[in-house]
Formats: structure tokens, C-alpha cells, sequence
């Protein structure tokens, strides 16, 4: 019978032991930072590392993550590797990896340590900074690789990317590109979306016709006419390449996608910025100049600012938190979510902002329905907002945009009585919503969601939103 003693598990004799094939394949020829800890017993690690050195792996330094129970001096333990972090504090164990990733530049992390001391919350934050460094991170059964960037842009950039969907990252797009349009910028949009065209698209929103009545047409088509780009190209007034995708990974990489040729394109317009607008949380495959991160004060903390919410946080040069009021979010979130941001990428810029409609046309004195994809909360707010300030009279309401089944009954029960359908240009806006007011004869006025800042660590989100993209851009 064969024991596992520390004779048994010492360098050089494996005994039984053995490497998972194909991480023995993955990992052949690579230059590796194994995380270790002291809850194992070091004779057991020691043979691990000489298991991986077997399989052709060079191991360049070990990341101490903490435990005490069977390790008293790592360096002492380990006596002939390069040993980071001496004792096992959070942001010990974070500066001491930051330190061995800069200085040793792996091909690979390799993670040795289990529970108690690496959680699976203290893993993703592990994992988020490997990937920052486009490194590779694995483990016993995991393997993380870090998104796509390719190196296609030959333009002054900026990514647009989020944490989530439905939080606002297309206004976000259209503000940014609205504002870079009066500051002496010629943006041009690139858009990814899981309703984009077979081929990339380019729609100029200055020229084109994008009327409701153009977009039905589009639907007609087979084509998915509330498709970012589509909206981008309408309310910024700006020219879009429209692209796909489908999937997404847990960093943000597409499975599949045609965004790198939709950049290329962009490469040959005559526009001089170009802005890169990821979908939901995933992550346009292409390298970007600069970042802004889109969060919604509504998600819960763990998806935004936890997990890789974090990694695409420490990509960033500029929050941006949508729906920043009650009752989405209380003061008391607002203020953990902002101490978060900046504890995990210290120099980042935070807005806190809220979304107010703005109708492409003046709506003042007319019956309206208005639909959106916003959630009930939020709801209450907008109406109250678009009666003050637009004039107008809202006569219906549906939150359901992105739910055909439920949007047709909404519209079929609230059209009734109204003059205009307000509508977001998302999910069914087009080929449900503005179709069935078509048939009724009514007028489909867009709606634009203009950010207002309401707190934060930024004094100016206009300033803040220049100044950065002045920088990428190399002048003044």
C-alpha cells in the first residue's frame, strides 16, 4: 500500500502522485508563479512544484497567501524558491502577488492553495489582477485566460464597457459621443451587440434615414432594428459600425464575433476617436487606449464590484455608476460602492449619476405612453420628470421592452387614448412597439437618457469625460 509520507512526497520522488494531464499539457514550457499556503504541509507543496518541474514547467517564484497551521518562516520552508509575502493579510497577499507578477512576468499563476485560505471571493480578485497583467490563471480545475485585445486601432481610443446589462452603458456611449462632438472631436461608434448584423454596418446618424418608420423597414428585413448601433447612430447623430456576437466569457471575451473587422472598418472612415462600446459585461476583443466602466447602482455588490466586476474595474480610468437614487439604490450602497471602486483601482474618477429622458421632439401638451426597460422602481421618477419638464400628459407605462409577450399586452391595453408612443430604441422597441403604434396611427417620438451628475469623487463628469479622452488623444 502505498502512504503518502513526507519520504513519499519528497522532491524528485513522486511516489504515485501525479498532474492532471491536460494541465501537464497546458502548462509545458511556461514560466510559472505557484500560490502556496501554510495550510499545507510543506513536504506536499515541495513535491507539487517538483511535479509541475517534471512536466517541463519553470517555476520562477511562489506567492505565500497566508496559513499558519503548518508553515512558521515561508522563506525558511521554501528554502531555494523566491518567496512573495511573508504572512497572509489581504493586501499583503494582493501587493506581494502585484509585486511577483511585475517583477517575474510569468507565463502562467498556478494556484497550489485551497480553503481555508483562498475563498472563492478572495480567487476572483486573485484572478482579476492576473488578468490585468494578461496572464494566465489556473488551478486543479480551472483555467481563466485573459480577453482579447487586439492591437487593430490605428485612432485615438476609448472603451465603453459595463458590469452588467440593462445599466445604461449605450447612454453612457451616446452621452460621451454627443459631448466629444461639441469639444472638437469626430467620434465614430463601434457597437457589439447579440441582435448586430452578419457583416459589420456603418450608419450615419447625420445623413442616413433613421426614422421610426426606416427602422420598421429594417425589421422587415429580417434585421434587428433597436440594435445598439442603431440607437447610438439615432441619438448621439454620429456614424455607428454596427457588429455581433454571441456569448460571453467570465472576463468579458466574446466566443464569437465579428468586432475586429467592424475596428478595422472604423480604421478607414474619417472619423478621428473612436469609441468601442462593449455589451452587457462583455468586453469589445479589441485594445483600446482608455477605459470608462459603466456600473448600475441597483446591481447587487458582488456582481459589480466583486468577481470580474473587479477586473474591469482595474482596466479603468473613469466609474461611471448609473441610477444613483432612491429607491434603485440607498445613500448608504452609494457611499460602500464608491469606497469599493477606489479601494480597488485607487486613482479612479467616480460619478454618481442618474438618467434623465430626454424626447428627440417636443412632446409638451400631448397623451404619451412610454416604454422602457427600466425596472418599477425607477419608473415613478422618469414619469414624474418627463410631466414637469416635457408637458406632456403620461397616459401609460410599460417596463417590458424587453419582453415581447408581456410588451404587446401592455401596449394593447394602454395604447388607447394616447397621441405618442415615447419609447427607448431597445429589444422590441421597433419591430413590437413602434409597429403595433404605427397601426394605431400614432407618432413614435425616441427617448435619450441624459446623465446628470449627483455625487462622487468627480466635481465636472463633462471635464472628467474630456479631460480623459483629450489625454488618450495626445493634445489639448
Amino acid at each position: 500500500m502505498n502512504r503518502n509520507t513526507e519520504e513519499g512526497f519528497s522532491e524528485g520522488n513522486l511516489g504515485s502522485s501525479h498532474i492532471s494531464p491536460l494541465l501537464r499539457k497546458f502548462l509545458e514550457g511556461r514560466k510559472a508563479l505557484c500560490l502556496i499556503d501554510g495550510e499545507h504541509y510543506p513536504p506536499v507543496t515541495e513535491a507539487a512544484l517538483a511535479g509541475l518541474q517534471s512536466a517541463g514547467v519553470e517555476i520562477a517564484g511562489l506567492v505565500f497567501l497566508g496559513g499558519a497551521e503548518k508553515v512558521e518562516d515561508p522563506a525558511q520552508s521554501f528554502e531555494g524558491y523566491r518567496v512573495y509575502g511573508l504572512n497572509g493579510e489581504d493586501e499583503v497577499m494582493l501587493n506581494a502577488l502585484g509585486a511577483a507578477l511585475e517583477e517575474i512576468s510569468p507565463d502562467a499563476v498556478v494556484d497550489l492553495s485551497d480553503e481555508p485560505v483562498l475563498g472563492y471571493l478572495k480567487r476572483f480578485r486573485i484572478a482579476s489582477r492576473v488578468l490585468k497583467k494578461r496572464c494566465v490563471y489556473v488551478g486543479a480545475d480551472f483555467l481563466f485566460q485573459p480577453p482579447e485585445e487586439a492591437e487593430v486601432l490605428q485612432k485615438p481610443s476609448i472603451g465603453v464597457i459595463g458590469t452588467g446589462k440593462r445599466i445604461g452603458k449605450t447612454a453612457v456611449s451616446i452621452y460621451t459621443a454627443r459631448l466629444l462632438k461639441v469639444n472638437g472631436f469626430d467620434p465614430v461608434i463601434v457597437c457589439m451587440g447579440r441582435g448586430g448584423p452578419p457583416e459589420p454596418d456603418v450608419v450615419d446618424g447625420r445623413k442616413d434615414d433613421v426614422s421610426p418608420e426606416a427602422l420598421i423597414r429594417v425589421t422587415e428585413r429580417g434585421h434587428h432594428a433597436a440594435s445598439d448601433y442603431w440607437e447610438d447612430a439615432i441619438l448621439a447623430g454620429v456614424v455607428t459600425v454596427g457588429c455581433r456576437r454571441c456569448g460571453g466569457g467570465m472576463g468579458g471575451n466574446p466566443f464569437f464575433s465579428n468586432v475586429i473587422e467592424g475596428a478595422r472598418i472604423a480604421n478607414g472612415l474619417r472619423q478621428d476617436f473612436v469609441i468601442m462600446e462593449g455589451s452587457g459585461p462583455t468586453l469589445p476583443p479589441v485594445r483600446t487606449d482608455g477605459n470608462i466602466v459603466v456600473l448600475g447602482a441597483g446591481q447587487p455588490l458582488l456582481d459589480s464590484v466583486n468577481m470580474f466586476g473587479e477586473y474591469r474595474i482595474l482596466l479603468s480610468d473613469l466609474a461611471i455608476v448609473t441610477m444613483c437614487e432612491e429607491p434603485t439604490a440607498s445613500e448608504g450602497k452609494l457611499e460602500e460602492l464608491t469606497g469599493r471602486l477606489r479601494e480597488i483601482n485607487p486613482g479612479l474618477g467616480v460619478a454618481l449619476t442618474v438618467f434623465r429622458p430626454q424626447p428627440m421632439v417636443d412632446i409638451s401638451g400631448r397623451k404619451v405612453f412610454y416604454a422602457t426597460t427600466s425596472g418599477r422602481p425607477s419608473v415613478g421618477s422618469i414619469v414624474k420628470h418627463l410631466e414637469e419638464e416635457c408637458g406632456c400628459q403620461v397616459c401609460g407605462t410599460s417596463t417590458s421592452l424587453g419582453n415581447r409577450a408581456q410588451l404587446r399586452r401592455d401596449l394593447d391595453s394602454g395604447l388607447e387614448g394616447c397621441e405618442v408612443l415615447l419609447t427607448e430604441i431597445k429589444a422590441a422597441s421597433i419591430d413590437v412597439a413602434a409597429r403595433k403604434a404605427a397601426e394605431r396611427g400614432l407618432e413614435t417620438v425616441f427617448l435619450n437618457n441624459n446623465l446628470k451628475l449627483v455625487g462622487g469623487t468627480v466635481d465636472d463628469l463633462d471635464e472628467a469625460i474630456i479631460s480623459l479622452c483629450t489625454g488618450l488623444r495626445g493634445g489639448s
